[in-house]
């Protein structure tokens, strides 16, 4: 028997046994080492989409592991190896898919949204959605290849080029990643947040931040820019006023992408759009190839994965990390080790 975190209701986690199930033809059985918690659990959690998600629900995407067992028919991975998954599962008949775009399947099963996640010791998934890790990689840190992937997916909907100005807007934890991809592919970065303790750790990664409670972003961007606006603007904070900070900081056939899900609909200064020729572009998800290039910048260096971890928890304690993320402005990415091995540390 092994233990699992299920979403019951709003607000309501339980840690409980579950009985692992054999991994079938084509699947693999996974011991989950690291399981991050984003914004979407946070939603699930709040009870938001209770009428997509099938309680009793176990959580968790942005997950690293192991290899325990093969199903029939698996080759290429055997028990010990390091992996993330990337937890998409499409029908490849609907429209969307014979196109080619099967990460956004009209008929999509989000892998610990729609069907059970990596919140547990023992997760069968298919083969199919393996990743791998490289054995250098600590697999704490290999817990954020999956937002990683969410930022190289953003960064290349947006087409950003070396030279290019772009303004994030959200310095949360996929904020910080997509200011840090786009500069690794040489653009120029400025990160827009309320928060003292983000914009602080921002800048201790090398990134400039600014507060838009205080600064006027609009003329450090012209200032930046030499009246230009920027090239490209990512809305990564889900808030009204971002969406209108990302379009206002934009130059003649600037790019917004937008990248938070918002819950309502938004006004937005369609004038703005005309007048500056302006392209707005949607970005959800990622493909295999985002999450093989996510894996080498976490490898590699270029993600400071440990600097935007600021804890880490046994799975008992599941619940108390979800509303830690609930104040959210003084923390960045809380991970669950499933491991049963530490006692909840800070790092």
């Amino acid at each position: 028997m092994t233990l699992a975190v299920r979403y019951i209701s709003a607000r309501t986690l339980d840690t409980a046994p579950a009985e692992p199930s054999s991994p079938g033809p084509g699947e693999v059985e996974l011991a989950p080492a690291f399981v991050g918690i984003c914004g979407t659990d946070l939603h699930i959690f709040h009870g938001d989409m209770d009428a997509r998600v099938a309680a009793p629900a176990v959580l968790g995407h942005e997950m690293s592991g192991r290899v325990v067992r093969v199903g029939p028919g698996v080759e290429g991975w055997r028990p010990g190896d390091a992996v993330t998954v990337m937890p998409l599962r499409w029908d490849d008949t609907c429209p969307a898919c014979l196109a080619g775009h099967q990460h956004i399947c009209q008929h999509l099963d989000f892998i610990g949204i729609d069907s059970p996640g990596a919140m547990q010791q023992r997760w069968t998934v298919p083969a199919s959605t393996l990743i791998r890790l490289p054995d250098t990689l600590p697999l704490d840190l290999a817990a954020l290849v999956e937002p990683t992937a969410v930022a190289v997916h953003d960064v290349g909907r947006a087409k950003v080029t070396e030279g290019e100005k772009v303004v994030v807007v959200g310095g949360g934890p996929v904020g910080i990643l997509i200011a840090l991809v786009a500069r690794a592919t040489g653009a120029e970065v400025r990160v827009v947040e309320l928060s003292a303790h983000r914009r602080l750790l921002a800048e201790e990664l090398g990134l400039t931040a600014w507060d838009p409670a205080d600064d006027d972003v609009s003329a450090l961007v012209q200032q930046w820019t030499g009246d230009a606006g920027a090239d490209v603007a990512f809305e990564v904070s889900g808030a009204a006023g971002g969406v209108d900070t990302a379009v206002d900081v934009l130059g003649v056939r600037g790019r917004l992408c937008l990248v938070a899900i918002h819950p309502r609909p938004r006004e937005v200064n369609l004038h703005r759009f005309f007048w500056r020729e302006l392209t707005l572009i949607g970005a959800r998800l990622y493909d295999r190839s985002d999450f093989e290039r996510a894996v080498t910048l976490v490898a590699d260096g270029t993600i400071p994965a440990g600097r935007l971890i600021s804890k880490v928890v046994p799975l008992t304690e599941a619940r108390a990390a979800f509303e830690a993320l609930e104040g959210g402005s003084d923390v960045m990415k809380i991970l669950v080790d499933c491991t049963g091995d530490t006692e909840g540390v800070a790092v």
